[in-house]
């Protein structure tokens, strides 16, 4: 038997295409995940994170709200509806999101857990998928394999913990520190403060960037989200296209305002407070090199604004440093079909196809792994029901899902007539 498509990786992208492909007659779709269960960011799954969008941006809602795996029918599953209703507010817990996540999961088949994928082949016409104890064949691929954790080079010989494994190890010591200023370093930050609070260690908070920024979420810029500004992106050379990216970090890089409000409030309580081990918020700073000495981990730091390095001593360093896109080694025996930029990035089309071999008649296409082709919008879980509605009518070859075109007031492309 030959599917219609196999998706390898189930983040919420993978789960969204299996529950959107759920309901189209005569689609036959697989998803695969090397994991045993679905789970999303258990390390960083603190009791009060919210989702930093709308429920509406759930896997299925933006492209088709009356569908039945939507977050609206998992409140009235759950028999919260009214619960939610009187909360007041369109951002869901974190814990609540993955609840939602979960409860699709369970009603999607098509879904396969604890099937690591060990190759792909072409054969002239189909791929063939497999891995211990598996082969399937599918006429197209998706690529959800997401993204891996990162930690820079400067920090090989500190002790180091990496942001996503933050709750599940043990962070002791009288010193930590933590390097990197976007959403998880800030969270962690504020649940360091707290323990600092209750007599716990000290706290550093180390960062590149110039201020410990809030993301830009004010509603005109949050249309650089929207399907009309991923057409305006992509359809720019890809040299332009690199430098906005470059420009846009604050998007999706920065800080909520709201947890920086509760970290200055918490920092606003230690005044009153006496005999607590001290905190410490250092923008503009690089950690450049690390070592271990005497049982210590010793940073040496550039600071950016005057050039000076000085040397930061700590016990342990929590890496809120990123993430980098996941290796694929799986498809090795195709890498001399897939077309690659100046870069070794993926060439992909606004289909979200990647540029392959003309003898390659069947399509691998990408989910979360165009950031470079489609811009800021690409990590959002706001696109997520687009990009996959998108590559099922490529899929199906007819419009199964009708996509979002009027989704901005802002104009990103150049009016009127141009000039000789």
């Amino acid at each position: 038997m030959t599917h219609d498509v196999v998706a390898i990786g189930c983040g919420p992208f993978g789960l969204g295409l299996a529950a959107l492909a759920s309901t189209v007659d005569g689609l036959d779709a697989v998803v695969l995940d090397r994991r045993a269960e679905f789970r999303w960011h258990s390390g960083m799954m603190f009791d009060d994170a919210l989702l930093q969008v709308s429920f509406l941006a759930d896997l299925v809602t933006l492209v088709d709200p009356t569908h039945p795996l939507s977050f609206l029918a998992y409140l009235r599953d759950r028999d919260r509806m009214y619960r939610f209703y009187v909360r007041e507010r369109f951002h869901p817990t974190r814990r609540e999101y993955e609840d939602y996540l979960r409860w699709a999961v369970e009603r999607l088949p098509s879904v396969r857990f604890g099937h690591e994928v060990a190759r792909v082949d072409w054969t002239g016409d189909r791929f063939v998928v497999s891995g211990e104890g598996f082969s399937l064949d599918a006429r197209d691929l998706v690529l959800g394999v997401g993204t891996r954790p990162l930690v820079p080079t400067a920090l090989a010989k500190a002790q180091v913990v990496h942001s996503s494994e933050f709750l599940h190890s043990d962070v002791s010591g009288d010193r930590v520190t933590v390097v990197g200023s976007g959403q998880s370093g800030a969270e962690i930050v504020l649940d360091l403060v707290r323990r600092n609070l209750a007599g716990g260690p000290a706290v550093s908070w180390l960062t590149r960037t110039p201020v410990f920024a809030p993301l830009d979420y004010t509603k005109l810029v949050l249309e650089m989200t929207t399907p009309s500004y991923v057409r305006h992106f992509h359809s720019l050379p890809q040299d332009r296209r690199d430098e906005l990216r470059a420009e846009h970090w604050r998007h999706y890089r920065a800080i909520s305002e709201r947890t920086l409000e509760e970290l200055h409030d918490l920092l606003y309580r230690r005044e009153f407070e006496r005999g607590l081990a001290p905190v410490e918020l250092r923008p503009g700073v690089a950690v450049v090199a690390s070592e271990r000495v005497a049982g210590e981990t010793v940073l040496t730091c550039a600071h950016r604004d005057t050039g000076r390095l000085f040397r930061h001593r700590t016990d342990v360093v929590v890496a809120a440093t990123g993430y980098e896109q996941a290796a694929t080694p799986f498809l090795d025996p195709l890498e001399p079909l897939i077309r690659r930029d100046h870069r070794g990035r993926h060439v992909v089309a606004l289909d979200h196809s990647i540029a392959l071999d003309p003898t390659v008649t069947g399509r691998i296409f990408v989910a979360g792994a165009d950031l470079h082709s489609h811009g800021v919008a690409a990590p959002d879980l706001g696109i997520g029901a687009v990009r996959n509605a998108t590559i099922l009518n490529a899929v199906a070859g007819r419009e199964v899902y009708p996509l979002p075109r009027d989704t901005a007031y802002t104009a990103f492309t150049a009016p009127g007539e141009p000039v000789d």
